[in-house]
C-alpha cells in the first residue's frame, strides 16, 4: 500500500481596521491573498501567520477559518516536468496587527485594496472563488474542485 501525498496549505484574507484586504502580487502569477504551504510540524495558524509575513512583510493575528477547499486534481509546476499532488487548503481571516508591506522571493508586489474591489484585481478562478466564499459570509465553506485543464467545482457545501 502506498500512502497519499497531500499538499496542506492555508489563505490568510488580511482585513486591516478601513475594511482593505491584502494582496500580493506572485512571481509566477497575478494577485492572490497571502497563503502557501504548511511546513511540517508547523500547526494550520502558524503556518498562515508565517506565510503572510514571508510574502507581504505584514505581521497577523488569525481570527477565524472562513473555508476548507480540496483541489484533487494533479498537475505539473512551473518546471513542467514536476507533479503537483493533490492539496487541502484552508483559508482564515486575519488581522493586521504591525510589519510593514514589502515583497519576498515568491512577490513582486503587496498592497491594501478596497474589499469590494479585490476581485478586479484576482484573475485565478480558484482564489476568485474562494474570496467569493469571504464575502458571502457564509458557515464554514467546502470545496472539492480541479483547476486544470480547467477550474472545475466538483463540490461545494456549507459545514
Amino acid at each position: 500500500m502506498s500512502f497519499p501525498t497531500h499538499i496542506v496549505a492555508c489563505g490568510g484574507i488580511v482585513v486591516d481596521e478601513g475594511g482593505n484586504i491584502l494582496l500580493v502580487k506572485e512571481n509566477h502569477g497575478g494577485w492572490v491573498f497571502p497563503g502557501g504551504q504548511v511546513e511540517v510540524g508547523e500547526n494550520l495558524e502558524d503556518g498562515v501567520i508565517r506565510e503572510v509575513k514571508e510574502e507581504s512583510g505584514i505581521d497577523v493575528v488569525v481570527s477565524h477559518l472562513v473555508g476548507v477547499y480540496s483541489n484533487t486534481g494533479i498537475h505539473k509546476w512551473h518546471d513542467g516536468v514536476t507533479d503537483v499532488p493533490t492539496k487541502v487548503m484552508f483559508d482564515f481571516v486575519c488581522e493586521p496587527i504591525g510589519g510593514e508591506l514589502t515583497t519576498s522571493e515568491e512577490t513582486t508586489d503587496s498592497r491594501w485594496v478596497p474589499k469590494n474591489d479585490v476581485l478586479d484585481w484576482i484573475e485565478a478562478s480558484a482564489i476568485r472563488t474562494r474570496y467569493q466564499s469571504y464575502l458571502d459570509d457564509e458557515r464554514v465553506k467546502y470545496m472539492d474542485y480541479l483547476t486544470r485543464p480547467n477550474f472545475e467545482v466538483k463540490r461545494d457545501r456549507e459545514i
